[in-house]
């Protein structure tokens, strides 16, 4: 965090949580396209990492200092807007003009357009390398921020990703934390009908990894596994986070296709009506 806002408790990162679940339900249900499942499951970790865990400065979004933030499955991208908006990165506003014509918010996150974003994704697969080099760069000039990659269960089967999982590795690069949304369903099936991960942990931990393995939505032990990954040293860390796709919306939840379908409007006023209660309650 930077000195301008203290770092969120556990009780008010849960209640950002929602909030960013309904600007991703808004945002979506305005465009009539995104991806609201994958965006939806990540929420959670989104939220902590920009609310508690990360160094960052809203108002200086190319500070040299910062943390830095890959969303690798960039189709995700509502996730990533919605907590850059409430985090201050720029008016909420914008959040309205989602996959528009000449929106700083396109269909997948765009570090030409959008203040806060540290790389463009689209294909899947090539986030990890992206932060292996800014980690390693990192290192080289003994600079001391860290970096923070989100990937999707389904892009591991990228063979990219293992190829800089192994440097990574290779180059100890303990300031670099890979966090793996583990919801098991991708674009049009479950993962493991598609090709198959398991064993995810001990392939992490064969190639060199610390892997600690939460419940993605359980903001007590993602506050603590991130926390714990950054002041981890001599080896990078896999945060295996399992989560529930759709999370946080009954009809939406382990439905594969909401991977990438809006709701309609009356289905998003369900979805906040749900949401709203959920949060009041816990």
């Amino acid at each position: 965090m930077n000195s301008s806002q203290r770092p969120m408790t556990i009780p008010e990162l849960k209640s950002m949580a929602a909030t960013i679940r309904c600007d991703i339900i808004d945002m979506i249900t305005t465009a009539n396209a995104g991806h609201p499942g994958g965006s939806l499951s990540s929420a959670d970790l989104v939220t902590a990492l920009y609310f508690r865990i990360m160094r960052i400065d809203p108002g200086n979004p190319a500070w040299p200092d910062r943390d830095r933030f890959i969303l690798s499955k960039g189709h995700a991208c509502p996730v990533w807007y919605a907590a850059l908006a409430e985090r201050g990165y720029f008016d909420k506003s914008h959040l309205g003009t989602l996959r528009r014509m000449n929106s700083i918010l396109q269909g997948h996150p765009d570090m030409r357009k959008t203040p806060g974003i540290d790389m463009t994704a689209g294909s899947l697969g090539h986030g990890l390398s992206a932060g292996l080099g800014m980690a390693l760069s990192g290192k080289l000039r003994k600079k001391d921020y860290h970096v923070w990659v989100i990937l999707g269960d389904g892009e591991i089967q990228e063979g990219s990703v293992w190829e800089a999982a192994m440097s990574a590795a290779k180059w100890k690069l303990d300031n670099l934390t890979a966090i793996l949304d583990r919801n098991r369903l991708q674009n049009d099936a479950c993962v493991v009908d598609v090709m198959p991960i398991e064993p995810v942990a001990d392939k992490w931990k064969a190639f060199g990894w610390r892997v600690v393995e939460i419940d993605g939505h359980d903001m007590n032990q993602i506050v603590e596994a991130l926390e714990g990954a950054k002041s981890y040293t001599g080896a990078p860390t896999l945060v295996l986070a399992h989560t529930v796709k759709g999370k946080g919306v009954s009809y939406m939840e382990n439905v594969v296709e909401w991977h990438g379908k809006a709701p309609c409007k009356e289905e998003a006023e369900c979805a906040l009506e749900e949401i709203r209660r959920c949060a009041c309650e816990s």
